[in-house]
């Protein structure tokens, strides 16, 4: 596998997730060049693996969060695979973990288990709720805790149902939070030699990101609901038709907001006592989104781009992602990248959004094939023979 120049390149970093949320944090490491070992079940792997679209029969799915891994294959519930995980756990720097809490206690694989034998040990748990609480121990998938977290209850149209946000934000955000925690934590043991436990859930994560809906309900106990593209605070700040289709305006401020009624030829709104000020223009939105959606709909898209970006009035289209795939500044940015799998071929994913000047990651190769690196990985880390690793295989162990 080709080698990354990032700063994480003396990690090594068991993963022992599967689907999303764990490993999109195991992935976030990888690309910042630590050594990631994803350790799955033998004959079947994460269940991700199962999940379309396809191609030449690997999954999509799976290949976008896993890349730049390697794969063993370990059955932990035999004594065997148990003895072998926790060789490899004494040399690991990091584990992460996205089972439901009490499953890894119930395998003898824990934080309070492993941290004897290695006390600099980072343990990273990601799970739906966290490690304690009422709700420990519940299952969650991302729609559950979109829901349960009150994010789903503000997104979408204001005559509409609640919507689910197009990607799997709750995963996605605690395995952000995962990787912050994991480095916080790193930190921390380049001072004191220890390790500690990382304890991040899909639902405090959420939570994390509601902006300013908490501050909102507190200072003026109204429930915050939602208002399709419109920003609760800040006026004009949303979507509108144009003659062909719609533009995203953003005018934060009252200088920005002349500029755009000098633009248009109305220099009368920005003057108008309804508008004059940004607590104005929030509270008489709607009469001002009739205004200004009746003067963006005279001209197309593409008219409004120009003139807007020229004003210097934050404004953009709304892409589809195959639009944004083809953007300047996207390629510009590295944030669509090619990877060569030997299955599926030439297959595209999501760049590295931290650009670092002195180490930058990199995606350093696919996602691999299930157990792809066992006896590789194996015979480096604990010096096991191919023969030995041949019979691991023949009792089921690997």
């Amino acid at each position: 596998m080709p080698q990354s120049h990032g700063p994480l390149t003396d990690l090594l970093v068991l993963d022992v997730t599967r689907v999303l949320a764990g490993p999109f944090a195991g992935m976030l490491l990888a690309d910042l060049g630590a050594q990631v070992i994803k350790v799955e079940l033998p004959g079947r792997g994460d269940d991700a693996r199962e999940f379309g679209p396809f191609a030449n029969g690997v999954s999509g799915y799976f290949a976008s969060v896993n890349r730049g891994k390697r794969s063993i294959t370990l059955n932990l519930k035999s004594s065997e695979g148990k003895a072998i995980f926790l060789r490899l756990a004494e040399k690991a720097d990091v584990l992460i973990e996205n089972y439901r809490p009490g499953v890894m206690e119930r395998l003898g694989l824990d934080y309070e288990s492993l941290r004897p034998t290695n006390p600099r040990l980072i343990y990273a748990a990601v799970s739906g709720f966290g490690q304690s609480g009422p709700y420990s121990h519940r299952p969650a998938y991302d729609a559950v805790i979109q829901g349960m977290s009150g994010l789903m209850s503000i997104t979408g149209d204001e005559d509409g149902l609640p919507a689910r946000v197009g990607v799997s934000i709750g995963d996605l955000s605690a395995a952000a939070f995962a990787v912050i925690g994991v480095l916080a934590a790193l930190h921390q043991r380049d001072r004191t030699g220890t390790g500690q436990m990382v304890d991040v859930a899909m639902l405090d994560s959420l939570i994390a990101l509601l902006e300013n809906a908490i501050s909102r309900y507190s200072i003026t106990g109204e429930v915050p609901g939602r208002l399709g593209t419109r920003h609760p605070s800040i006026t004009p700040f949303q979507a509108f038709d144009t003659a062909d289709g719609q533009v995203v305006v953003a005018i934060g401020n009252d200088q920005l907001f002349s500029s755009f009624c000098r633009l248009v030829g109305e220099e009368q709104l920005a003057t108008d006592p309804r508008f004059c000020s940004n607590s104005l223009r929030t509270g008489n939105h709607a009469d001002l989104q009739e205004e200004m959606g009746a003067i963006i709909r005279r001209r197309p898209t593409a008219w409004w781009l120009e003139h807007l970006e020229r004003e210097g009035i934050p404004s953009g289209p709304i892409n589809t992602v195959a639009d944004m795939a083809h953007d300047p500044q996207v390629n510009a940015r590295e944030m669509i990248q090619e990877v060569m799998d030997p299955v599926a071929g030439l297959m595209h994913m999501a760049g590295i959004p931290i650009k670092l000047s002195d180490t930058p990651g990199a995606v350093v190769g696919p996602a691999p094939a299930l157990g792809q690196h066992t006896e590789e990985v194996l015979g480096e880390l604990l010096g096991l023979s191919a023969e030995k690793v041949a019979g691991l295989r023949e009792r089921g162990v690997v």
